[in-house]
């Protein structure tokens, strides 16, 4: 039976660290081609451009020794040229796995519901949980630890932030959120990762002051305030997130040791400063290399090869 990679609360905290163990293994394998997916075929099927989401899944794809088809919203416009069942019907008869970059969750619902082939959630609205396993790869990596390890998320309650929250309870990581009002993440994601954090004696605490959230915190991470699709927002979203950017002032009141972590792009001298994102705690190039071993141990246990 075929399984899906649609959000991180369908797996287990064993699992995931599972998960984060083959990408560290694969990780010192670092330019060393394989064979696991020769003859092999996995499809990109992106309805908004990427440029660390492609790349990553394409180079990772080929260094597994298979073969990586990009299909645009040129190409394929779920829905609208085609519907969602046509084109998973069509593409699991040519390729062994579909991984979907889409606007809206309920087309990655779809794609699953009526693909015979599994299907990655390479981001949607709601979730990026290949973003999440990178990050926490990362910051077992920087930091040697989950548990006892605070992660402060400063700035939009977004798909992002839903996934990392989702990664961190799963293994331990306490999670604080500081937002301006209204951009609260969503309260039916937070109540079920509430119930997982209880579950490993970790906690969610949410709130609006960016100061009480990064204090003595391990993990800085921030996301951009506009993401794509909101540009017709973007004077109001940077006047509700003043006070809400990543800089010296506020990374003096996180732990001497911290790490600051942002999924990029980042949009500089707004949610985050150049001496920050430039600074000797910023780990985000690491972090954005692990999204090729995360996904490469994604695509290894969905196609049922060891690593």
């Amino acid at each position: 039976m075929k399984r899906d990679l649609i959000t991180l609360m369908d797996y287990s905290s064993a699992e995931i660290l599972a998960l984060i163990d083959s990408a560290d293994k694969l990780k010192k394998q670092k330019g060393k081609l394989r064979a696991d997916l020769k003859g092999k075929s996995v499809a990109l099927v992106f309805q908004k451009p990427s440029n660390r989401t492609r790349v990553s899944f394409e180079v990772g794809v080929y260094e597994l020794g298979g073969h990586c088809l990009y299909l645009g919203p040129e190409e394929i416009n779920l829905g609208k040229r085609e519907t969602t069942h046509d084109v998973a019907k069509t593409l699991s008869r040519y390729v062994h796995c579909i991984v979907a970059r889409v606007f809206d969750n309920k087309d990655i619902i779809e794609l699953a519901q009526h693909a015979d082939v599994p299907i990655i959630n390479a981001l949607c609205d709601l979730y990026h949980p290949c973003q999440a396993l990178a990050d926490i790869q990362t910051i077992r990596e920087e930091l040697g630890r989950f548990k006892g390890l605070t992660m402060s998320y400063v700035g939009d309650g977004n798909n992002v932030f839903h996934s990392l929250m989702h990664a961190c309870v799963k293994v331990g990581i306490n999670v604080r959120f500081a937002g301006p009002k209204g951009y609260d993440p969503n309260p039916e994601i937070v109540r079920h990762a509430r119930k997982i954090a209880k579950q490993n004696k970790c906690t969610i605490e949410l709130g609006k002051d960016p100061k009480e959230a990064v204090k003595g915190a391990h993990v800085i991470y921030s996301d951009v305030w506009v993401s794509m699709g909101q540009e017709k927002e973007t004077a109001k979203r940077i006047k509700e997130f003043k006070g809400y950017q990543i800089n010296q002032d506020l990374a003096k009141l996180a732990d001497k040791d911290y790490i600051f972590m942002h999924c990029l792009p980042a949009h500089r001298g707004l949610e985050v400063t150049e001496d920050i994102i430039d600074g000797e705690h910023s780990v985000i190039f690491d972090q954005a290399e692990n999204r090729l071993h995360a996904q490469k141990a994604v695509l290894l246990n969905l196609l049922n090869t060891r690593c």
